[in-house]
């Protein structure tokens, strides 16, 4: 199997960076590096992140709307389609993806793997579908050796498709933080000003859903607990899967890791700053009245969130093969 250097210095740091015992009794915990990845199946997993062919568009891939380079989001309200259509729903980091206890704002992918699917089928996303997905890789030589190579046999399905993809996803953490330089020992990482919005943070409740190593991302929960949510936007969270009247919406709790650089915040996408967004948040599910210091604490340490950014070399995609299906216009009309 051949391995690739970049994924072996991202090994290598694996296993000698490894978090040491917390001391404290802090609702959140450092994020540590990823450990137990399949070298291969990574560097597939990264092609296939790229691989624009995988739409028929030849525009889209899982990078489009999960920019790795913008703290992986495209920094629009709601993300850019096949044929310039929009989307219908805020796109959530890829960022420590991994951390999150299931996958989209309503929760119906329960893993990376069976979320890495589901945009490619959809209409308004890469408007693909699997059966097309594997055709056209079974004609680019260079997967299919790939795929023999990480998988031990020639056959591409979308199970190795969606599982490349998803141990890709798991080495997207952002580790080495200054909060969790803070939580470390080093007292120093962050100002006391920031501290002052980690105390304030904890004291009126935002700990209670926004914990762990992704500072959210373990529960589903009723956005507008104490106050509705005012939003125009038709999503109604967990009812859209389930029905239920009590699950209206019902949404992951986002996760707060690099939150200063995914704007436009909640799932509509209505809020363009951290200020308001901690406001509203603060009225609409504790029923508190923030003075515009307090929230500008808070912000400050959720600025101080913001981890190591992934670095690697970008891919190098395999050529089209003779029988590699050429690109749709991405408009009808052909401009």
């Amino acid at each position: 199997m051949k391995f690739y250097l970049a994924s072996i210095f991202m090994v290598i740091f694996c296993f000698t960076h490894a978090m040491p015992a917390l001391s404290n009794d802090e609702p959140i915990s450092p994020i540590q590096a990823p450990k137990l990845i399949d070298l291969g199946m990574v560097e597939l997993g990264k092609k296939l992140f790229y691989e624009r062919r995988l739409s028929p568009s030849g525009h889209l891939a899982c990078n489009s709307c999960h920019n790795i380079s913008m703290g992986g989001v495209d920094n629009l309200q709601f993300s850019v389609g096949y044929k310039w259509q929009q989307g219908t729903i805020n796109t959530p980091t890829v960022l420590n993806s991994s951390l999150n206890f299931t996958q989209f704002w309503n929760g119906r992918a329960a893993t990376l793997q069976e979320q890495a699917g589901m945009p490619l089928e959809n209409p308004i996303g890469m408007a693909s579908s699997h059966s097309i997905t594997i055709n056209v890789l079974k004609t680019i030589p260079g997967y299919v050796t790939e795929f023999k190579q990480v998988f031990g046999d020639s056959e591409i399905t979308m199970d190795k498709v969606t599982a490349a993809i998803a141990e890709f996803e798991m080495t997207l953490v952002t580790p080495d933080s200054p909060f969790d330089r803070w939580l470390l020992g080093d007292k120093q990482a962050i100002s006391q000003y920031a501290l002052s919005g980690y105390q304030l943070f904890k004291k009126v409740g935002c700990s209670t859903c926004h914990n762990g190593p992704g500072v959210g991302g373990q529960t589903l929960q009723k956005l507008g607990l104490v106050e509705p949510y005012e939003t125009t936007h038709p999503a109604r969270g967990k009812a859209d899967i389930t029905g239920k009247t009590e699950d209206e919406n019902v949404y992951k709790v986002p996760l707060l890791r690099n939150i200063e650089l995914t704007p436009p915040y909640f799932h509509d996408g209505a809020v363009n700053t951290l200020e308001e967004a901690v406001t509203i948040m603060a009225r609409v599910q504790l029923g508190i009245k923030f003075k515009d210091d307090e929230a500008a604490r808070i912000v400050a340490f959720l600025k101080t969130l913001t981890g190591r950014q992934p670095v690697f070399p970008l891919p190098t995609l395999h050529p089209s093969g003779p029988d590699t299906p050429r690109p749709q216009p991405f408009r009808e009309d052909g401009s």
